[in-house]
């Protein structure tokens, strides 16, 4: 294989840069020329093709976001839009693709793959929610970023004696209220994988409350409720002082940590050398803190295995 594509495609994740300034590099030294496909998958019909040099990724593997930008293509699931990809793409002399994304953005890898189109997948999201790999790209920094907050919050809900619920991201999965919440010291975490009702978290407010604590941390996934709508029930139901933050949009953003840094270039070279190999249909992962690509098909079908050990050890550590 000799000449690839790379695209970025869903929601944008801190190391995505990372990742492309990798791909292209190691490609590039291995004599293997790049395109720079702008706007997933929407991109590839638009032809909006640019080369890649060494140069062209020069100071970006700090940078959060993508140089590549990001859209949802919601027409790629149409066959005939896939097979209109493939024939702008090879048009354009790429042999093999690398794809930057979450979920959605694998099942499109797989529809390529499946249509005789190399295509490898780098898991590129926050949520932290591909079941075959231990981690994403993205996932670390952005809990860094809701701890920072968590911090900041805490400080202030301390001086007031006050809950504060602070909204994190994760619809259906939790790891990111998980994590951030067990590092910040939160007192409740409630997270979609485990069932809590709005009488449940009254009690362990109230019992928290009971037990001397005039202050702590709620942390919410989104995909749970919405913050103010928690908040307002407690205020009814409570005497106690209670304020909602959502942090929105800003855990998506900022320069990237160490870790993710680190994961995305070890993604990025391990993509290229499958497609060097003309390999195909896989998605590359951590396991056990080693590299590893499957199957595409598998990983996507994989069922997603929850940390209730962590759960139970971040109810322990609240108390």
């Amino acid at each position: 294989m000799k000449r690839i594509g790379i695209l970025t495609s869903g929601g944008d994740a801190p190391g995505m840069n990372a990742a492309i300034r990798a791909a292209v590099r190691t490609a590039l030294c291995s004599g293997m020329s790049v395109v720079g496909i702008e706007r997933g998958y929407q991109g590839i019909l638009d032809r909006s093709f640019r080369e890649m040099q060494m140069r062209s990724v020069s100071d970006i593997v700090q940078r959060g976001g993508t140089i590549l930008r990001t859209a949802r293509c919601m027409d790629f699931h149409k066959s005939e839009c896939q097979d209109d990809a493939i024939a702008k793409m090879r048009a354009e002399g790429i042999e093999g693709l690398i794809v930057i994304g979450g979920d959605g953005s694998f099942r499109g890898a797989r529809a390529l793959s499946e249509k005789g189109f190399p295509t490898v997948g780098i898991p590129g999201t926050i949520d932290n929610d591909l079941s075959y790999t231990d981690f994403t790209i993205g996932f670390h920094t952005a809990c860094n970023t809701c701890l920072e907050a968590i911090d900041r919050i805490r400080d202030t809900s301390s001086s007031h004696d006050r809950f504060t619920i602070v909204e994190v991201m994760g619809r259906h999965c939790g790891d990111i209220a998980l994590y951030s919440g067990i590092a910040g010291g939160a007192e409740i975490i409630i997270i979609p994988e485990m069932q809590m009702t709005f009488s449940d978290i009254k009690k362990d407010i109230v019992e928290a409350s009971q037990k001397g604590k005039t202050s702590g941390i709620v942390i919410l996934a989104e995909g749970v409720c919405g913050a103010d709508e928690l908040m307002r029930f407690l205020q009814r139901e409570t005497s106690l002082s209670i304020r909602a933050t959502v942090l929105g949009h800003q855990q998506r953003g900022g320069s990237p940590s160490m870790r993710d840094r680190v994961l995305a270039t070890q993604f990025g070279y391990h993509a290229v050398n499958l497609l060097k190999k003309d390999i195909g249909n896989r998605a590359v992962g951590i396991s056990k803190e080693k590299i590893i690509d499957l199957d595409i098909g598998e990983a996507l079908d994989m069922p997603r295995k929850f940390r209730k050990d962590l759960y139970k050890m971040a109810n322990v550590v609240s108390q």
